[in-house]
């Protein structure tokens, strides 16, 4: 059988040879900076690309048709709902509304004549001075006149409609985009190509997707009524541009993709966040407590499996096999093998073997690394430089 560490203390014999310092072929300790492990809370996150969507699009059509005649919006502007942005010519509609009230006022004077005619006619049926068949075709007038009247008004409401839609408003609050005809254009009534186009921007949604196996963690936890935090990220993933929550999901998977979709709602008050930009979505669906956490530039990885270096008192180290959990960039969960305390050798370690010499070379600027916290301190100037490790991030194991 191999005893811990065989396979990864071979590779380096390989590499190195034994005449090499920390090989055993000579006692010159290795220089090593070492962090203790932690206990504490760790954020579970799972991470997607996002696309933000607007809450609202809006392309803002021409009802009516017409000549464009100005313009009221400056590209880019935020704009409130029932501001004015534009306005087709009026002159037309102005004459037709005239011509539909000419209309009506010319019935309803026959009306009030008709209505005065069966006043006399029910006078003189009364004294049997005319037939019944006269009276009756009076009334039957009126009510005729009344039929119109309704009709002409209806043709005056639609004139006044149509001449107010000469005037085109804002539907929503939003931002306006840039202008897609300008003055002095012919547009048709609900034509292919919007004058603007309107986003709404405060609050936004970001659309991301997560794969079936992440499913049921985060949709138990949802379900819950608990608002899951969301951060969005830029692209290089260096610095989080927005906070907001979980707002909705889809209720089937892409069976194409095996993946289900969400949506995240964010606030978005300083607008840093545009449509159709794409972020990198990180979901926090939990937080595990009292958990034993290592800096990750700590894990190492061999054939026998993971393994850490522990300070093994003041001068040597010995090599410790564990299991990990969730990590990210700076910290690593460890569930089996190591007790929180205990100080594990950050850089420095592609020099060591089990049970190596070493000498500490801290700072007092070193501090335990939490998570998304990175190690501060530098090597002191008796650090070996060649045996300083950069960090580099290691998958879950």
């Amino acid at each position: 059988m191999s005893t811990p560490g065989k396979g990864a203390e071979s590779k380096r014999a390989g590499a190195g040879g034994m005449g090499r310092p920390g090989f055993g072929g000579s006692a010159i300790a290795v220089p090593v900076r070492v962090a203790p492990a932690t206990e504490g809370e760790f954020p579970i996150f799972y991470k997607a690309l996002g696309t933000v969507t607007a809450t609202n699009t809006i392309n803002v059509r021409s009802r009516v048709a017409g000549e464009l005649v100005k313009l009221y919006f400056q590209e880019g502007q935020k704009v409130k709902a029932g501001d004015l942005l534009a306005e087709i010519d009026p002159r037309s509609y102005q004459v037709a509304l005239q011509q539909a009230e000419g209309t009506l006022a010319t019935n309803q004077a026959l009306l009030k004549n008709a209505q005065l005619d069966v006043q006399r006619y029910r006078g003189l049926f009364a004294e049997d001075s005319i037939a019944k068949q006269t009276l009756d075709t009076a009334e039957s007038l009126v009510s005729q006149y009344q039929g119109t009247i309704k009709t002409n008004q209806a043709a005056v409401a639609d004139a006044k409609l149509s001449l107010d839609f000469t005037r085109i408003r804002a539907p929503i609050a939003g931002r306006v985009g840039l202008k897609q005809l300008d003055v002095g254009n012919l547009v048709a009534a609900n034509d292919t190509t919007a004058l603007v186009v309107i986003t709404q921007t405060q609050p936004i949604s970001v659309a991301f997707t997560l794969p079936e196996k992440d499913l049921s963690a985060v949709i138990s936890r949802y379900r819950t009524g608990d608002k899951l935090p969301v951060e969005a990220w830029d692209r290089g993933d260096t610095k989080m541009q927005a906070t907001g929550v979980l707002a909705s999901l889809d209720n089937q998977i892409d069976v194409a993709t095996g993946t289900l979709k969400f949506k995240a709602r964010f606030e978005n008050n300083d607008e840093i966040l545009f449509p159709n930009q794409f972020v990198n979505v990180r979901l926090r669906a939990d937080t595990l407590k009292q958990a034993i956490l290592v800096p990750t530039a700590a894990v190492q990885f061999g054939t026998d499996g993971t393994f850490v270096y522990v300070l093994d008192g003041d001068k040597k180290v010995k090599l410790k096999l564990l299991k990990t959990g969730p990590s990210d960039e700076t910290s690593t969960v460890i569930t089996e093998g190591l007790a929180a305390g205990e100080r594990v050798v950050l850089e420095g370690t592609d020099r060591l073997r089990d049970g190596a010499e070493v000498e500490v070379v801290n700072d007092s600027k070193d501090v335990p690394a939490g998570p998304g916290q990175k190690l501060q301190g530098k090597p002191d100037s008796k650090t070996d430089k060649s045996a300083v490790l950069g960090k580099v991030e290691k998958p879950n194991v």
